[in-house]
């Protein structure tokens, strides 16, 4: 009798009803879980056998999902790896196990062993990237590895690049070919003399002493010594220079013309042949004076703290300012990214549903960029959950009233007399 189907149905009413305050509760629960998507129920009708003299009800069915697309309200924090992705993406996290996942909950710190992992213990993973190089864009997760930072050893970068800017007096006496100070002899009288600081390959301090001589009109000879090789502070050097130039000049301007590119090439004793820009020189009617000298390259340091770019590079900045980069922090998604599954720890797993995951760049195709010092907070509207709690409520109470009378009205078949 479809007496039996009313309870039937009414049954799967209050089921789905139940189900859906589920996802209210879950939701609420979830409020304040950082890159929380909010569920939903869903329902689906199922018929039951029609026929034209009886009718058998049918029932309904749930289905739970999750608006894993939906960007929440993005919030700063003080801590530089609190991230978050402003537009589509997920960032990549590996369990214990090394298995990848896929994830927008982006709080983040460094445990003990230099791993950056979020509140629920997952691994951000990178691609290493020491020459500046970025993710490429693939399908799948090769190439990716748990960041890891060493926040216990020191840093040190050898020079290879620097600036020296000065002005060489135009009437300055000629120097002798024999007093020139490429030859390195103890009548050496140079025209004026500088010094630079440069570091080797270990973070040594390598000081440079840099000699302009007149030779002609317009012409100058530059040669680089290195400071430690000298005798009593001056001529002769126990080696020989470590660069020599020849540098010309514009007699109407006093601009630099050779060489061009206004460049010297300086070998740092054990380091690298740094680069040294003089294209500023000028050759004025005025005394001798430099008005820029730098180099790069630093002293051995200790760690400080993690800097993350816009486009997911992770940088180690040292107590003295050094910034070396250390990984770049790839984004994924999905071509159905609504129908990735949902797991433990607001993580998400590809599915036959959601197709291939793809891997790229920040900022790339449909990928956002990453935000520092930032989290997403939970799709969760607590007002909107709560009015359709009220809702549901009242939907479940009609479900178990139809079954009530369903009830009734069997125990009228039952008691009936003949």
């Amino acid at each position: 009798m479809s007496i039996f189907n009313a309870m039937i149905t009414s049954v799967s009413g209050m089921t789905a009803q139940g189900n859906r305050l589920s996802t209210y509760a879950e939701n609420i629960a979830n409020s304040s879980t950082v890159g929380y998507k909010a569920a939903s129920a869903q329902f689906e009708t199922i018929l039951g056998v029609q026929a034209t003299h009886a009718y058998s009800s049918g029932s309904v069915a749930t289905t739970v999902r999750y608006g894993i697309d939906q960007q929440g309200a993005l919030t700063a924090t003080s801590s530089p790896t609190d991230l978050a992705i402003n537009g589509q993406g997920f960032f990549v996290v590996a369990d214990g196990n090394g298995n990848p996942h896929l994830t927008r909950a982006g709080s983040f710190v460094l445990d003990n062993s230099g791993h950056l992992v979020n509140t629920a213990g997952f691994r951000l993973m990178g691609v290493q990237s020491t020459d500046g190089s970025s993710p490429t864009t693939e399908t799948g997760f090769g190439g990716l590895s748990a960041i890891k930072i060493d926040t216990a050893g020191l840093a040190a970068t050898p020079s290879t690049t620097g600036a020296f800017s000065m002005n060489l007096p135009s009437g300055a006496s000629a120097v002798a070919a024999a007093n020139l100070p490429s030859v390195n002899a103890a009548s050496a009288q140079p025209t004026a003399k500088s010094s630079l600081v440069a570091y080797d390959n270990l973070g040594t301090a390598v000081n440079l002493d840099i000699y302009m001589s007149k030779t002609g009109a317009n012409t100058w000879e530059a040669a680089a010594f290195d400071a430690s090789k000298s005798t009593g502070g001056g001529f002769p050097y126990s080696s020989g220079p470590l660069a020599t130039a020849t540098l010309g000049f514009d007699s109407t301007s006093g601009a630099l013309t050779t060489p061009s590119p206004g460049a010297l090439s300086i070998p740092v004793p054990g380091g690298q042949t740094m680069s040294l820009d003089i294209s500023g020189a000028t050759q004025l009617g005025a005394s001798f004076s430099v008005s820029q000298a730098t180099v790069n390259g630093s002293a051995p340091s200790q760690f400080s703290k993690l800097k993350v770019a816009a486009d997911g590079t992770i940088s180690a900045v040292y107590q003295n300012g050094l910034t070396l980069p250390k990984y770049k922090i790839p984004l994924a998604t999905a071509p159905s990214i609504d129908n990735l599954t949902p797991e433990t720890g607001n993580i998400y797993d590809v599915s036959v549903a959601s197709g291939n995951v793809i891997v790229g760049a920040p900022n790339s195709g449909a990928l956002g960029s990453i935000m520092s010092s930032t989290l997403e907070n939970s799709t969760v509207d607590i007002a909107s959950e709560l009015t359709a709690m009220i809702e549901t409520q009242r939907s479940y109470t009609a479900n178990s009233k139809a079954f009530q009378i369903a009830s009734d009205a069997t125990d009228v078949l039952v008691n009936l007399k003949a």
